[in-house]
C-alpha cells in the first residue's frame, strides 16, 4: 500500500543534512511552509544553499532560520523588501552569500531541472552584470544568456490537501513555486493543512501529482489564518501593518 503521509514535521525534514541545497515554497508569506522550517530549524542542519523566491519576511519562517546563521547561501529573485531586516544584516555583514536571479529564470533555471533540461537561453538580464561571466549567443539576432538548471537535495513545500499517495492542491497563488520545486528536488516534503481520502481529490485539479511527492505531513489550519482563511498579521511593502483587506489579498 503506497501510504506517503509521515506524522509529525519532525519526521518529514529528517535526513536534511549539513551543506545540502533545500528549495523553499512560497512568495513572501504565501505558500511559505512555516511549519516545516520551523522543524528544520530545531532539527540543527547547517551550511545550507536556500532556493526561495524571497529572502524571508520579518522575523519568522524563512527569516528566522536565517536569523539562526544555518544558510551559508541564498538563491533568489527578490532578496530586499520592508521586512527582510534579517537578510540585509547578514548580507552587509558578509554571513550570506547571495545569488540573484531574475523572477522568470528562477523560475525557468527551477522548472528545467525538473524537467531534464540540461540548459536554456533566456534574454533576461543580458546586458547587464547578471549575465557576466555567462555564454552569450544571438538567436534570431536578439542576445540570450546561457543559463543552468538549479536542483535540490530537498524541496519543502506548503499545498492546502493531499492524499496518502502524495497528490497535492494548492490554495490559490499560495501554488506560486510549490509545483515546480516539487518536480526539481530528490526528495519532495508537502505540508498540507488537511489529509484526505483517496478519491475526494479531482484528478482534473490536482496540481502536484504524487509521483513527485516523497512525504506529506498535516499540520492543521495554519497558524495565520483565520477562520475564513484570512490572513493574521504581516506587513505591507512599505513596512505597515496590513489591514483586513491587503491581508486577504495577501493571503490569496
Amino acid at each position: 500500500m503506497i501510504d506517503k503521509t509521515v506524522g509529525s514535521v519532525e519526521d518529514a525534514v529528517a535526513g536534511i543534512q549539513d551543506g545540502d541545497t533545500v528549495m523553499i515554497g512560497g512568495f513572501g508569506p504565501s505558500g511559505q511552509p512555516v511549519e516545516l522550517i520551523d522543524a528544520l530549524i530545531a532539527q540543527g542542519a547547517k551550511d545550507l544553499t536556500i532556493v526561495n523566491n524571497n529572502a524571508g519576511n520579518g522575523d519568522v519562517g524563512l527569516a528566522a532560520l536565517l536569523a539562526q546563521k544555518r544558510v551559508r547561501k541564498i538563491i533568489c529573485s527578490f532578496p530586499r523588501q520592508a521586512d527582510s531586516w534579517v537578510f540585509d544584516e547578514l548580507y552587509r555583514a558578509g554571513e550570506i552569500e547571495l545569488e540573484l536571479t531574475p523572477q522568470g529564470n528562477l523560475a525557468e533555471r527551477i522548472r528545467a531541472a525538473g524537467a531534464g533540461i540540461g540548459a536554456f537561453f533566456s534574454p533576461t538580464g543580458v546586458g547587464t552584470e547578471l549575465a557576466a561571466g555567462k555564454e552569450i549567443r544571438t538567436i534570431d539576432g536578439k542576445d540570450y544568456a546561457l543559463e543552468y538548471p538549479i536542483r535540490a537535495d530537498f524541496a519543502l513545500v506548503s499545498g492546502l490537501k493531499a492524499d496518502r499517495w502524495g497528490n497535492v492542491v494548492y490554495r490559490e497563488t499560495a501554488r506560486n513555486f510549490g509545483p515546480i520545486m516539487a518536480t526539481a528536488a530528490t526528495t519532495t516534503v508537502v505540508q498540507v493543512d488537511e489529509l484526505v481520502e483517496l478519491g475526494d481529490l479531482d484528478p482534473e485539479v490536482v496540481v502536484t501529482p504524487g509521483i513527485f511527492t516523497d512525504r506529506v505531513v498535516a499540520v492543521g489550519t495554519r497558524a495565520w489564518l483565520d477562520e475564513d482563511g484570512t490572513f493574521v498579521g504581516g506587513v505591507t511593502v512599505d513596512g505597515q501593518p496590513l489591514d483586513a483587506t491587503d491581508a486577504k489579498e495577501t493571503a490569496r
